[in-house]
């Protein structure tokens, strides 16, 4: 004679214990503790505050009217003003400073893209001798220090007739910023599927209107970082334009800023009212460019 085993069954109140545990437990895989995220916003909101607190104190700093206001700052929000903001705008040559650095930026951001995403599309796509030194030689320029650079690239910008132009610094600018966005280049090409080049050929494109009509338009948030780092570098290079610009109405801000210091006698109110109004354009081009910036930085990291 057998004898059956049947076990209990559970009571309502173990599973719903069960359950909550089982809740419980998965809240905690998926969600951070009350503590940890306490952590992490308190660490974002120094890193926020250690980000703008520069340019909040160079805001406050250009409305004292006194060009010693900065040695007693407790007193510059009694006496605020934008005098410093009109006196620049009104009695300096900003407005050529302005345009020669649009100048130079723009500039060096077309040229420097235009050099590095075909440099990138190159050794990207094609299997030619010394492809892979090209770059490595590109990223050893990078090692130079710009003191050892100035002397020798005028002397030939000298025998060219090229001292005092915005071409000269626009070819400068980019010999420091092709290497880097041709790295940039070159990893954002990489992800960009093979067989895409591949039905520009058999769609009768040569390699190059297959890079200009197919690969570009995909290529926009790459071209997007290059264009911006390009364009930050060059707007606030020193220098080289202090060295290639010796016309006054030819200055670049980064340039003219040195006109409020000289060895007597330093006009730091100017200066940081200048400082605010330089950082307008770098700003409006970030606007213009910021929706691209993050997937530019990132799709180049991983290849797909």
């Amino acid at each position: 004679m057998s004898t059956t085993t049947v076990s209990p069954a559970a009571s309502p109140a173990a599973s719903a214990t069960a359950a909550g545990a089982s809740r419980r437990r998965v809240r905690r895989r998926g969600r951070s503790s009350p503590l940890s995220r306490t952590v992490t916003h308190a660490l974002l909101i120094l890193a926020s505050l250690a980000a703008t607190a520069p340019v909040a104190w160079l805001i406050y700093l250009s409305l004292g009217p006194d060009k010693n206001d900065y040695l007693h700052p407790g007193g510059i929000a009694s006496k605020a003003a934008l005098t410093n903001y009109a006196f620049v705008l009104q009695h300096t040559n900003i407005v050529h400073w302005l345009a020669s650095t649009l100048i130079v930026a723009l500039g060096t951001a077309l040229v420097g893209v235009a050099f590095a995403a075909t440099t990138g599309y190159a050794v990207s796509r094609m299997r030619f001798p010394g492809h892979r030194p090209l770059m490595w030689v590109l990223l050893l320029t990078q090692a130079f220090p710009i003191a050892v650079l100035i002397v020798p690239m005028y002397e030939i910008f000298s025998e060219l007739g090229l001292i005092d132009t915005y071409g000269a610094l626009i070819l400068v600018n980019c010999s420091t910023v092709v290497p880097y966005c041709a790295w940039l280049m070159k990893g954002y090409f990489d992800t960009v599927p093979v067989e895409i080049d591949e039905a520009g050929r058999v769609d009768g494109l040569s390699p190059f209107g297959t890079f200009v009509r197919l690969i570009l338009p995909l290529a926009r948030p790459g071209l997007a970082v290059a264009a911006f780092y390009s364009f930050v570098t060059a707007f606030g290079e020193v220098a080289f334009a202090s060295t290639f610009l010796l016309d006054d109405d030819k200055y670049t801000f980064a340039v003219g800023l040195q006109t409020f210091v000289s060895e007597h006698d330093a006009q730091w109110n100017y200066m940081a009212a200048t400082a605010v109004l330089i950082a307008v354009p770098v700003t409006a081009f970030f606007y213009l460019v910021q929706k691209h910036l993050v997937t530019g930085l990132t799709a180049g990291g991983t290849k797909g």
